[in-house]
């Protein structure tokens, strides 16, 4: 019993610690150097189409009411299609889980019920069952989920989620949680995988680092290239090319946002959001 806890303690410290960890990097990213490139967004699935990789994309629905935009800056194409191909070569399939995002897309898939109420069951365990009040949910969230363009690069164009399958068995690669796991799993060097699931993670992450893609270290499913975690992570030094954008799937132009740095979420809908997921709770 005695070991239980001390692991249930372990992964607890560890969630905590990686949750400050990463609300420090997001503080981080809003200070960072932009100078935005100008480049457009190139469909991903008309890249696919076009090279002869198997690649899916999921047929979910972003924040359960949007269309997923798969899109990413057509700088990143060559290199989306090497990993996919690398990917197809192990006898894997690369599954796009979501691509560029509108803040209003952003917005909503913070507050959607299925990844606040993760969330929210999480940072009450984080709390020995004690109810977070709105400012560490806010903190919390705002690790998870990015609360502002500036850091969220998704909205910048080039960002993926990703998952992979095998190609002949149509089962996940085990990575330790499937996408979207809200856990002390999540951040991609998780000492609380086992052994398989580590050299998933690595392998993966292998082949999308030799093609330019680095992953947001809390989340194991997030990859992105030349935007500030790109610059940053690799301590190059150089501003990021790619910033938050407003895009027309329509007409594909884009013109940079005009206010990067203004919350998506504040603190006041946040803890709307709390009492909300509790009467979810008492009614289930």
């Amino acid at each position: 019993m005695s070991h239980e806890r001390n692991d249930e303690d372990q992964r607890r410290a560890y969630w905590t610690q990686q949750m400050e960890a990463a609300h420090d990097f997001v503080q981080e990213m809003m200070s960072r150097p932009v100078v935005e490139c100008g480049e457009p967004l190139a469909s991903l699935p008309d890249a696919v189409a076009a090279s002869g990789v198997t690649v899916d994309f999921s047929s979910t629905l972003n924040s359960s009411r949007y269309e997923r935009i798969y899109y990413l800056r057509q700088g990143l194409i060559e290199g989306f299609i090497g990993a996919a191909e690398a990917i197809n070569d192990r006898g894997w399939t690369l599954k796009v889980e979501d691509g560029f995002r509108s803040p209003v897309m952003q917005k909503f898939g913070a507050m959607q019920e299925i990844v606040f109420d993760m969330v929210l069951d999480r940072v009450i365990w984080e709390n020995n069952g004690k109810v977070p009040d709105g400012a560490l949910m806010f903190r919390r969230l705002s690790a998870i989920a990015a609360n502002c363009p500036k850091v969220g690069t998704h909205m910048s164009g080039s960002a993926i989620d990703i998952s992979v399958f095998s190609s002949e068995s149509s089962e996940e690669i085990d990575r330790g949680g499937s996408y979207l796991e809200i856990s002390e799993l999540t951040p991609i060097g998780s000492p609380f995988v086992t052994s398989v699931q580590r050299s998933h993670r690595d392998q993966i992450d292998a082949i999308m680092t030799s093609h330019g893609f680095v992953a947001y270290p809390y989340e194991f499913w997030h990859y992105s290239q030349g935007d500030a975690y790109t610059e940053y992570l690799n301590n190059t030094g150089k501003p990021a090319r790619y910033g938050p954008v407003n895009f027309d799937p329509d007409t594909t132009t884009i013109t940079p946002m005009a206010d990067p740095t203004k919350y998506l979420n504040t603190i006041e809908e946040i803890e709307k959001g709390i009492d909300a997921a509790l009467n979810r709770r008492d009614m289930g």
